[in-house]
């Protein structure tokens, strides 16, 4: 019997929503301030998945300039019906304090692989939409509501509004139709009918150890909604740190030959619980019981590996992880801060079979940094560029940068020193705190320098080289473990990146030009 191994999509892919139609899987998930939003993965067995496609491309879907840190996209819902796909998705503007401006969008296409149409704007009482499409062609918006006020319940309960497809926009009264169950914070609302009862899937406990998925169900849509006796039906073991931590924020799919699966966020720590990957999307077989009960098979902890459904095995192909940058188009795993991937500050042509990125704002900016990465997906890697960039100012840097947020990753960077001239050194910035790691930066020659990266776990060890493969050390070890959802003193949500970037802080826009991007995973060492 084949299985499925967990997680199916390793690395920051969170908040997962399933859907199949007809033969086809799909799965869409967070992507938070990394443009292009929203990741499609698909699949046709469950156990093989491929990065399809991101359906916010443009600015007009999608403005995150000035967004904050784990501000943008959450928690999108795809769903199907009437010949059209429906993405709707979040776009939160701010969320710290006692407010959160968490805009609700709507956007569709007749092919998953687009084109998507613009936004319908919706409301922004809460975040985790979900569109629920009922068996007489009604449409209803479900999320959580937030609620600001001084002694509230922030987590205020789930409202339901009937969505008019034909006036794209929501219309008639507002539904509080749950308010949860003691386990608390209850957020990213799905409704499935079976069997004559609509049943509400929710994520409770916050997105923490502590997150768990909890059922309940009505005859009703509007409820009220009985709570299965037996929540969560899925949780994390918080005792066994060798098992998938974090699980919560389930959404269902059955098959062809009606097995159901649940997809849901999951978490690895790689040292203590620090979780560098950040939170991850696995797979569970559930069934029901004879009183109409959904459970998990294995529940309700996750399993690592799972029976596979009835379906036959449909290896997908994957892109190369080494970019030679001799195409036209970036590689899909790509992703940029906030901005889409414009001539302005990126081309693929004007140097060709070079990557060549013009110096942008600083590593703290939430506008316009020249930064282009992909997930960090394995806990031990080797990473490696070559980089032509003459610095003329210490305004000046270009290199490879192992990145979370604004306030934590580490830098390899090439700029240029008053009395060195042009010179590499390491920079880092923990909780905010800017450093420099060598006591001196090292002299370069005026020629292209490769730069290389390994990561074991939470140790991060910097390589240069004047000459392909002659390798020296840059500094000590450095640990990474704050390059986590897990370290910071305000939750956050997204998860380590690694990539090339470029900076000019005088705003003269002085470029660097990438030769290769390699990435290389390695075998688990303990």
């Amino acid at each position: 019997m084949a299985s499925i191994t967990n997680p199916v999509l390793p690395g920051y892919h969170p908040d997962p929503s399933i859907l199949r139609v007809g033969d086809d899987y799909y799965i869409a998930v967070s992507t938070f301030e990394w443009f292009p939003g929203v990741q499609i993965h698909h699949s046709r067995d469950l156990i093989h998945w491929q990065l399809l496609m991101y359906p916010l491309t443009r600015s007009s879907q999608l403005d995150m300039i000035g967004n904050i840190d784990s501000g943008g996209v959450w928690a999108p819902c795809l769903s199907y019906a009437d010949g059209l796909f429906y993405l709707i998705y979040t776009d939160v503007k701010s969320r710290q304090g006692a407010f959160k401006d968490s805009h609700n969008y709507l956007v569709t296409a007749e092919n998953v692989e687009g084109p998507w149409s613009d936004p319908v704007y919706l409301n922004s009482s809460g975040f985790d939409p979900s569109l629920f499409h009922d068996e007489d062609g009604s449409k209803w918006l479900l999320n959580m509501i937030w609620d600001f006020r001084k002694g509230k319940n922030s987590f205020a309960g789930i409202a339901l509004q009937r969505y008019d497809h034909d006036k794209k926009c929501l219309t008639g009264p507002i539904h509080n139709i749950f308010r949860g169950t003691a386990l608390g914070l209850t957020e990213a609302p799905h409704i499935y009918k079976r069997n004559g009862y609509y049943y509400l899937v929710t994520a409770e406990g916050g997105t923490w150890y502590t997150h768990a998925v909890t059922v309940a169900r009505s005859r009703s849509l509007f409820g009220p909604y009985d709570v299965d006796p037996e929540n969560p039906i899925l949780t994390s073991d918080q005792e066994n740190p060798t098992q998938l931590q974090k699980a919560g924020h389930g959404s269902l799919v059955v098959t062809q030959n009606g097995e159901w699966y649940m997809a849901h966020l999951c978490a690895r720590p790689a040292v203590d619980d620090k979780c560098i990957l950040g939170r991850e999307t696995a797979l569970q077989k559930c069934c029901w019981t004879g009183d109409g009960w959904l459970r998990v098979e294995h529940g309700p902890y996750p399993s690592s590996t799972v029976e596979a459904p009835d379906l036959p095995p449909h290896p997908q192909p994957q892109e190369n992880n080494r970019d030679d940058f001799a195409q036209a188009q970036l590689k899909r795993y790509w992703n940029s801060l906030r901005r889409p991937f414009t001539q302005d500050w990126l081309s693929l042509t004007e140097r060709p079979g070079f990557l060549r990125l013009k110096g942008g704002e600083s590593m703290q900016s939430t506008h316009r940094q020249s930064l282009l990465a992909r997930r960090l997906e394995h806990f031990h890697v080797e990473i490696e560029t070559e980089l032509d960039f003459s610095p003329e100012h210490f305004q000046q840097m270009a290199g490879l940068i192992i990145y979370y947020d604004t306030a934590d990753y580490v830098y390899l960077r090439v700029t240029h020193h008053e009395a060195l001239g042009k010179c590499l050194g390491i920079i880092e910035s923990r909780h905010g705190q800017y450093d420099e790691l060598l006591n001196e930066d090292i002299v370069l020659p005026c020629v292209s320098t490769f730069l290389k990266a390994t990561i074991d776990r939470e140790q991060l060890q910097f390589y240069f080289s004047n000459q392909k493969g002659k390798w020296q050390p840059v500094g000590d070890k450095i640990n990474i473990a704050h390059l986590s959802d897990d370290d910071a003193d305000y939750i956050r949500f997204t998860g380590t990146f690694v990539g090339l970037c470029v900076q000019d802080l005088s705003g003269q826009g002085r470029a660097g030009d990438f030769n290769y991007f390699d990435y290389r995973s390695r075998q688990e060492t303990r």
